[in-house]
């Protein structure tokens, strides 16, 4: 008891006392707001276990609302600059530096995926350690057998994994998005794409996307962004003269900085037009992952998620009546009286 009134007072004293940040610190902010600084030294699929300095700290993940890389070392608070990197619980945000393409290529490479159906193959991306990914939902609409091919990084350029038995989660046909989930094996750990922000996207900003056009396996292809509010039957995309094909369906379209800013949508036929491209914005990517249940997957209907019947109509036209007495009704006159084509029944008629 005394020596926590003596650990109090040196608090007054000499304000909180921190752990000592160091260069590979994080901060993690939970849903309550509190703040925890520390190096994290394991992250599992649903915690992660944080280095105080003197103890470890384990946080579930569900309890998480954000993680900052990158602390200030001059004060040991976190940086007033912009973050590198923000994590979810589902996938990351941040504010990436400008780097060549091959350099990026090679760090986001393995987050790319390869997807095959009994009806065709597109592609997709990995957003999160869990293995969860974003595809095209016409990629996998209608389809219950779904696998991903991994490329892993490897002194040859790359090996594949082929995944099979993939889940689907969620799927919204409207916004041509549907989110899997990887049964990823405990040896593969490949890594994932960090989403940019949908407000930093200027026409003329320099993008790629890597994709499997035609099964032409991990082909880059380098443009501009031509136009970043594109209507199309009232859906809002990114247009891009960054080579667009079939098999590009569901790929990442990334920024300078290896940031994802669309997802591979559309391209104009060949014969029709040259180096038109359409990509759905991030902003409809974040919208669609952090609403997913409302898109559930639904094993009884592959065609679609969840599908609600309409209500029933009214059968009779006009102002509707109550079931006792109603405007204009006689005393003691009866619903099935009032509007003899109704299917309502009095007591005397039922008897």
């Amino acid at each position: 008891m005394a020596r926590r009134r003596w650990l109090v007072m040196m608090i007054m004293v000499l304000g909180p006392i921190a752990p000592r940040a160091r260069a590979d610190s994080e901060t993690i902010t939970l849903r309550d707001g509190q703040k925890v600084v520390g190096e994290v030294v394991a992250d599992r699929a649903t915690a992660v276990y944080v280095d105080l300095g003197y103890d470890l700290l384990r946080i579930p993940k569900d309890q998480i609302k954000k993680r900052v890389k990158g602390l200030d070392t001059a004060t040991g608070a976190p940086s007033s600059r912009a973050p590198e990197i923000e994590s979810s619980r589902f996938y990351s945000t941040g504010n990436l530096k400008p780097t060549g393409v091959n350099d990026l290529v090679r760090r986001f490479g393995e987050a790319v995926i390869s997807i095959e159906t009994p009806s065709g193959k597109g592609s997709g991306f990995i957003i999160n350690r869990e293995g969860y990914a974003v595809t095209n939902a016409h990629v996998i609409q209608g389809e219950t057998r779904v696998s991903a091919i991994l490329y892993l990084n490897a002194t040859s350029g790359f090996s594949r994994r082929r995944i099979d038995d993939v889940e689907i989660v969620a799927i919204n046909a409207f916004f041509d998005l549907a989110l899997i989930k990887l049964p990823l094996p405990p040896d593969v750990k490949p890594s994932h794409v960090v989403l940019g922000k949908d407000d930093d996207v200027s026409a003329g900003d320099g993008v790629f996307a890597v994709g499997n056009p035609f099964g032409l396996e991990r082909s880059v292809s380098q443009g501009i962004v031509s136009n970043r509010s594109r209507s199309i039957e009232g859906q809002l995309y990114l247009q891009t003269d960054t080579a667009i094909n079939p098999g590009n369906s569901g790929g990442p379209l990334f920024n300078q900085r290896g940031e994802v800013i669309g997802v591979t949508s559309r391209g104009a036929d060949a014969a029709m037009a040259d180096n038109l491209g359409f990509a759905i914005p991030v902003a409809y990517v974040k919208e669609f992952i952090e609403h997913r249940e409302a898109f559930a997957f639904d094993k009884s209907n592959p065609n679609s998620g969840y599908r609600y019947l309409e209500p029933p109509r009214r059968r009779i036209m006009g102002r509707p009546v109550g079931l006792t007495e109603g405007p204009g009704a006689k005393k003691g006159t009866t619903p099935a009286e009032l509007h003899p084509s109704s299917t309502v029944k009095s007591k005397e008629t039922t008897r």
